[in-house]
């Protein structure tokens, strides 16, 4: 292989070669996965329709194939149209030799920067949590305590004072109930983690959901079936989809709606440690719904706790859903407008190590 193929296909970024008539002319592996399709497919198809940039760049890369300069875009949404775009830098160069010729190289932005605060964070959050813990056992004592005091109290009341007794019963029972979630998290074991078929906690999922609280709701199955084993605790996960399937829901009208279970592997989705190490997040699912969407004003808080948009929503579900995802190392995300919410969950492959050989398992 001369030098320059060797390098094209050792470049960790995707990278894309691109002809005076802007259709594709090149592809390396890296571009491949990041389109999810084979160089021989893609060759010769018009760029623009391939690689979906939400930024006027025609213009701009006209000028720059012109004047034989470079272009750069930072913090870019880029998409493939089968799925949500991610966050990128692009750079765009003159192929020396090729007149009329650009290269453009796509770097998904690595959450670095996140995942080291992310690692602060459930630092700060398991204190916070153990506090929680502390003062809602604490709590929940007096308010046992006000219960059976207004329970007595109300033996002795005439029928119509009733209603001011049983108030405080149902607001002090309510509160008990929230005090319950908030124990959860501290009580939520560290996952047991091993080879997981995310396909079998997906149905587990939705066989749960249908037969509850999302009866309503059509749930299409749209599987990769070719995704390899996961690493994680089933048990665990299967609550995760529980949680997002129940917003899903609930986010849609009386007359139900449309939810779509979207699995496929992305082996270009990397986040970075806390210790610098890289970290290959390539399973993707995705919990597609077209309801109401996020209210602007708490999406891009929604995985904290006590978040929420629901009237009397307690928002600690999607709290708990990033915890136990958090503790799996992997990473979620949301992307939601008004007609199409998208809960993204990346989940590293499951390794196993036989003996003298580490070898990845198919």
């Amino acid at each position: 292989m001369p030098q320059s193929d060797a390098i094209w296909s050792s470049l960790p970024v995707p990278a894309l070669l691109i002809d005076p008539d802007q259709n594709i002319g090149g592809v390396n592996p890296a571009g491949e996965g990041f389109l999810n399709a084979s160089s021989k497919s893609l060759m010769g198809q018009p760029v623009w329709d391939r690689v979906h940039i939400d930024a006027p760049l025609e213009e701009s890369l006209a000028r720059a194939r012109k004047n034989g300069t470079a272009l750069f875009v930072n913090d870019v949404d880029v998409g493939t149209g089968n799925r949500a775009p991610l966050v990128c830098n692009l750079q765009i160069a003159p192929l020396q030799g090729r007149i009329g010729w650009m290269m453009m190289l796509i770097s998904p932005r690595e959450l670095a920067g996140r995942m080291t605060q992310n690692h602060s964070v459930k630092s700060a959050a398991k204190s916070a949590i153990g506090m929680a813990e502390m003062l809602a056992h604490e709590i929940k004592n007096p308010l046992a305590g006000i219960t059976g005091a207004a329970q007595l109290v109300s033996m002795n009341l005439p029928p119509e004072d009733l209603e001011l007794t049983d108030l405080i019963v149902e607001e002090t029972r309510r509160i008990v109930k929230l005090l319950e979630q908030v124990e959860q998290f501290g009580n939520l074991s560290e996952p047991v983690r091993r080879e997981v078929n995310i396909h079998d906690v997906l149905d587990r999922a939705r066989r749960s959901a249908s037969l509850g609280f999302g009866g309503h709701m059509t749930i299409i199955e749209d599987y990769d079936p070719s995704l390899p084993m996961a690493s994680g605790d089933p048990d665990q996960l299967v609550q995760v989809i529980l949680n997002l399937l129940k917003n899903a829901s609930e986010a849609a009208d009386s007359k139900g709606g449309t939810i779509r279970l979207h699995t496929y592997y992305d082996h270009s989705f990397r986040t970075r440690r806390a210790d610098g190490s890289a970290q290959t997040l390539p399973l993707q699912i995705e919990i597609i719904d077209d309801g109401k969407g996020l209210p602007p004003d708490i999406a891009s808080d929604v995985f904290d706790p006590f978040v929420s948009g629901r009237e009397n929503g307690t928002g600690l579900g999607l709290a708990l859903v990033s915890k136990i995802i958090s503790d799996h190392d992997g990473w979620i995300s949301v992307d939601s407008v008004p007609g199409r919410t998208v809960f993204r969950i990346s989940l590293p492959r499951a390794v196993t190590k036989p003996t003298g050989h580490a070898k990845e398992t198919k």
